[in-house]
């Protein structure tokens, strides 16, 4: 029976989110805790009235103090770059390779002096956790997709299937040659023909793959809660990944997604949607929909 593609796209849900989706504080804390004792020592320039040297003073006798520098301005990076009008500045904040008066000078004139000599925060450990905090925020977009892949898996699992038959994750085109002989190489060319990078050297790699008896399921799994132009490319190449596939003798290609961002490339993931048979969405999981796909 034939699917209507407004009914199915009207069933998609606006949230993936589960209670640790917002913040990974476990992250947070290993992050802060990695440089707690640095921060203690950079504490020491708290409400300080000769806070140039008493920072070159504390560097000069502990020079790891340096590595916790690069946070207090939320950046993870071990290399901070400055243009300046004099010159361009490559300070490395895990190998000294400025003198300390050019080190003081990035405290001064990025604020973090004025930070510490206002006596705004109390402590840098507390500081810290609250920056961590806010950076982690913006690996929001790859937990939602690690999201959409987890629960693709549950159900993976609460169907039987990793018993039962082969289960893999996340292996490429290469991979799948090696195990079983099947060549999908082809999608890898037409990867590298549509790209806009020319010089793009594709390998595709699936996020699931089920190996029954007598087929091959290569699986893939994502959720939009918000729009753009990644999802009309993301509807493009599946589309043409279920063409090509279609020309390999038993191998099924499946495709579960999801969100609300759909919405703004309705037209694109219709077009795969009249093409692909094994599309689904989460309420189609729900309902059972696994048991039905492998064979």
């Amino acid at each position: 029976m034939s699917r209507n593609f407004e009914e199915w796209l009207l069933n998609f849900d606006d949230s993936i989110a589960s209670w640790r989706y917002y913040t990974d504080f476990d992250k947070v804390y290993n992050n802060a805790n990695k440089i707690k004792k640095e921060l203690n020592l950079l504490n020491s320039l708290i409400g300080s009235k000769n806070i140039e040297q008493d920072f070159k003073e504390l560097v000069q006798e502990y020079p790891k103090v340096l590595k916790a520098i690069p946070i207090l301005i939320a950046k993870r990076n071990d290399v901070i770059i400055v243009k300046d009008a004099a010159q361009d500045y490559y300070y490395n904040f895990k190998s000294m390779n400025y003198s300390i008066e050019e080190y003081t000078m990035f405290m001064r004139k990025t604020g973090i002096f004025e930070l510490l000599e206002s006596h705004l925060i109390a402590n840098l450990y507390d500081y810290v956790t609250g920056v961590e905090v806010g950076l982690d925020s913006n690996a929001r977009k790859n937990r939602t997709g690690h999201a959409m892949e987890d629960l693709v898996e549950s159900y993976i699992v609460k169907a039987g299937f990793v018993k039962d038959y082969n289960y893999y994750k996340e292996l490429t085109t290469a991979k799948i040659k090696e195990k079983w002989n099947i060549d999908l190489t082809s999608i890898e060319r037409k990867l590298e023909e549509t790209s806009k990078d020319k010089n793009r050297k594709a390998e595709k790699r699936f996020d699931y793959v089920v190996k029954t008896e007598n087929q091959l399921y290569v699986i893939e799994a994502n959720f939009y809660s918000g729009g753009g132009s990644k999802l009309n490319e993301t509807a493009r190449s599946y589309k043409m990944i279920q063409e090509e596939i279609q020309k390999v003798d038993n191998v099924t290609f499946v495709w579960f997604t999801d969100g609300k961002g759909w919405n703004t490339a309705r037209n694109n993931l219709k077009e795969t949607f009249d093409t692909m048979e094994n599309i689904y969405n989460i309420l189609d999981m729900k309902n059972g929909i696994m048991n039905k796909i492998f064979k």
